[in-house]
């Protein structure tokens, strides 16, 4: 699984307020944790960025680089700051995102192929969420054709079906799912992405690290190519490398809906069987589901 670390990202408190006040140290700090941590990419999330994304996005992205040669998911929906980080962007840069709105894309996807950058395809159309599968694809055919016609090739197209909190969205989490089993019948060799600690959000903090690591496990078994996560959960990133077979395959039998026999699990692996139910669907959605 490759890896997108959000850690860098204006939500949190510390990097926030080194954006705003340029202030160099705490960027490159965490910069430097995500390359320990071995991420593929470090996101760089501005949030909306409308008062000084343009100048903002290029410091950034210098400020980051002077420390790792990782390279950097540009994220704002500021395009004009996009482009103002892919021109100071060392080596193949990401776009996070493209939406599939012909309003946004018409603009941007020349800019993708300007800079030969990689894009994810956000699949958020013009009535905003996709209501299940069958408009995810919908929505993926449109942005992905044009995005071709303007010269960017599949390989280098992320396709990001958009994840949504399991409890208050469960039926989007199967979705999803069903969305990814599509994928390379609308477009082979396209790669895939998503936000995965949205699956989480809302839950309690203690709840969110199995939520987003089950998924993960899920999610890549579909055939998802790379996660936006949480590059400091060291369960998650030795699971994205192969690690903990162990969850994996009992995720797998609930998966197959195989028989399985919890007095046999260890308490560890038994929240990972309540866990993969819930999202699923299996079971209804509470925040007490590891104590049932």
């Amino acid at each position: 699984m490759v890896t997108i670390g959000e850690n860098l990202n204006v939500i949190n408190k510390t990097i926030g307020r080194a954006f705003k006040e340029r202030d160099p140290k705490p960027i490159q700090a965490m910069a430097e944790r995500l390359a320990e941590a071995k991420v593929d990419f470090i996101d760089i999330n501005l949030g909306p960025a409308r008062k000084d994304g343009e100048e903002l996005m290029p410091w950034v992205v210098k400020t980051v680089q002077e420390v790792t040669d990782i390279p950097l998911a540009l994220d704002t929906s500021n395009i004009a700051a996009i482009e103002a980080g892919l021109k100071v962007h060392k080596g193949k840069a990401m776009i996070n995102s493209i939406m599939a709105r012909p309003e946004r894309y018409t603009v941007m996807l020349p800019i993708c192929k300007k800079y030969e950058a990689y894009m994810i395809a956000l699949l958020w159309g013009p009535e905003g969420l996709p209501r299940d599968e069958n408009e995810r694809g919908a929505l993926a055919a449109e942005l992905l054709y044009a995005a071709n016609e303007a010269g960017i090739p599949n390989e280098d197209i992320f396709v990001d079906p958009i994840i949504t909190p399991v409890n208050i969205q469960q039926q989007q989490v199967l979705s999803t799912l069903a969305f990814m089993d599509m994928l390379q019948d609308i477009a082979p060799g396209v790669k895939s992405t998503c936000g995965l600690s949205n699956v989480s959000n809302g839950p309690p903090d203690h709840l969110r690290p199995i939520l987003n690591q089950t998924y993960m496990v899920m999610l890549e078994r579909k055939g998802m190519y790379s996660c936006i996560l949480d590059a400091f959960d060291d369960k998650i990133m030795e699971m994205a490398r192969g690690g903990r077979r162990d969850i994996v395959e009992v995720i797998y039998k609930v998966m197959d809906n195989e028989p399985i026999d919890m007095n046999s699990l260890s308490k560890e692996l038994q929240d990972y069987v309540k866990t993969a139910k819930v999202l699923l669907g299996h079971t209804l959605f509470s925040d007490s589901w590891l104590e049932i």
